[in-house]
């Protein structure tokens, strides 16, 4: 009875950061409630037993990727009264994608398919089990490849971002560290004599 408490408060908390994501018409504090969204999805994941992917998220998301995402909204001069007629253009088409997506979120995990009755609920597991341990066994076992091949996307992506980086354009002015380091103090400072003034 705890659980299912626990879960729904934090369920409405979820879906209420999320709401409010998308409706306010701060970036920041759009970027502060996607934080509150995260920590509520990894209270969700705790409830699951899977630890490591609540840790995960916080670690990940919240201390890398939303820092991240909060430093380049704030350094970028952002007009909102451009976000606010956007919002309002396209209001009526978020709407309805969004009832669409539930639409179709009910039909697919609704409690015809995932409820009690048509699936078993989970057994409860002991104080030695380890989630990492588990996700790691099935992950380079049975999904070894496919995790392979995502590592190998992601090291093209990577290369690619760096080689779209690094392309020369004439209108980009590059500085050459070794005239740098090699530089002299002659080459750079010119010491010029001059006469006093005197004060009349």
């Amino acid at each position: 009875m705890i659980e299912k408490l626990i879960f729904y408060i934090f369920a409405i908390i979820m879906v209420f950061g999320a709401t409010m994501v998308i409706t306010v018409r701060n970036p920041v504090r759009a970027a502060l409630f996607l934080v509150l969204t995260f920590f509520a999805s990894a209270a969700i994941w705790m409830l699951l037993e899977a630890e490591f992917l609540a840790i995960t998220l916080v670690l990940v998301y919240v201390g890398a990727v939303m820092v991240l995402f909060l430093f380049v909204v704030m350094m970028l001069d952002i007009n909102t009264a451009l976000l606010k007629e956007g919002f309002i253009r396209y209001l009526p088409v978020g709407i309805g994608v969004a009832i669409l997506l539930v639409v179709m979120l009910v039909g697919v995990v609704g409690p015809e398919n995932f409820s009690l009755d048509e699936m078993a609920a989970p057994e409860r597991h002991g104080a030695d089990y380890s989630n990492t341990r588990e996700l790691g066994s099935v992950l380079y076992t049975v999904y070894v490849y496919p995790f392979e091949i995502a590592a190998v996307i992601l090291l093209v992506a990577i290369i690619a971002a760096i080689t779209l980086t690094l392309r020369k354009r004439p209108t980009t002015k590059y500085q050459n560290p070794d005239s740098q380091v090699s530089v002299k103090r002659d080459d750079r400072v010119r010491m010029v004599k001059m006469k006093s003034e005197e004060k009349k």
